[in-house]
């Protein structure tokens, strides 16, 4: 999930598998695969990095077979 803010600095997590889109006008608009979309204060570029460290977090690590080894 990543962190951002909405232009309240009401901070939401979203999942960035489901970003479709985002517009960029005078405002940021994140628009998610089911048509939600939200107004944030972050630009894209900072929404890419967070998506980009998101996912070099979530492949990082190797997986574990800890449920498999009974």
């Amino acid at each position: 999930m990543i962190k951002l803010t909405r232009l309240n600095n009401t901070k939401i997590l979203l999942n960035p598998d489901l970003i479709e889109h985002v517009e960029l006008n005078t405002d940021t608009v994140v628009t998610l695969t089911n048509g939600s979309s939200f107004v944030v204060r972050e630009d894209s570029e900072q929404i890419l990095e967070r998506i980009i460290e998101f996912k070099r977090n979530l492949y990082s690590s190797p997986p574990t077979l800890n449920a498999l080894s009974d």
